[in-house]
């Protein structure tokens, strides 16, 4: 593990850091097609799902005013589905996608289709006994709010820092710059579970990442053509291992 600077904020990311979801989006899609006559297989939507998530613009809305911002985000998340079942095939058995789509979107600004990674509560507990900041950098939207709270977690961060609100999404540099910009960038670790998002991102930034490499990511490690001169870890309480060694 490479030697860090002592840190007096930690941001992390949300989705796959401190929480994941219970059932693929593939599942859950099915289900809920299902409900209206739309019959798929899970995997195959699972697939398609996260294609169409990757090949989407960020969720990030520069131009939109805080008034327009939910509108904006539930349509950029209704663009994603669309494309979605599209390329599942089946896109036009929907009389009325958007429709079909709002009790999905609604779902998951709910605690139910998340879970909260063991290693989570301690580690937070930890850090703010240590009196170290921690905030949120996340490329989820305003639902996040909601979850963080319903899974007793908005207590321990001083701010949450969202894409579709900073109107930028990472590994853009800004919404880095603008969570930290109270703070010397050589004080803060940004740890995360994507490589490209929240390492690139925050390392952009002038910041510490730290790679979370979980037993079960939500999504598969990209190729990497080189050792990583990035400390990884596989859940946080190694984070916590650092802070103690820097301690003593």
């Amino acid at each position: 593990m490479l030697p860090l600077d002592p840190p007096q904020l930690i941001t992390l990311d949300a989705v796959g850091t401190l929480f994941g979801l219970r059932e693929a989006v593939g599942t859950v899609y099915a289900r809920f097609a299902a409900a209206v006559g739309v019959h798929l297989d899970p995997a195959t939507l699972d697939v398609a799902f996260f294609k169409a998530f990757q090949a989407a613009p960020p969720c990030a809305f520069p131009e939109v005013g805080a008034s327009q911002r939910a509108e904006a985000e539930f349509k950029w998340w209704q663009g994603v589905a669309a494309d979605t079942f599209e390329r599942a095939g089946v896109l036009d058995q929907f009389a009325d996608f958007e429709r079909f789509f709002a009790p999905i979107f609604a779902y998951y600004a709910t605690a139910e289709p998340w879970f909260l990674y063991g290693d989570v509560l301690p580690a937070l507990k930890d850090w703010q006994g240590q009196g170290i900041a921690l905030m949120v950098v996340s490329n989820f939207d305003s639902r996040l709010y909601g979850v963080l709270d319903a899974l007793g977690l908005a207590p321990f961060f001083k701010q949450v820092w969202i894409s579709s609100e900073v109107g930028a999404a990472k590994p853009d540099r800004l919404i880095f710059e603008r969570a930290v910009a109270s703070y010397p960038a050589s004080q803060v670790w940004h740890i995360g579970d994507s490589w490209e998002e929240d390492v690139l991102g925050a390392q952009g930034a002038g910041l510490q990442a730290i790679w979370l490499r979980r037993d079960r990511p939500l999504l598969p490690d990209p190729p990497l053509p080189h050792t990583l001169a990035v400390p990884q870890i596989s859940d946080l309480t190694e984070v916590q291992v650092i802070l103690r060694k820097r301690a003593s």
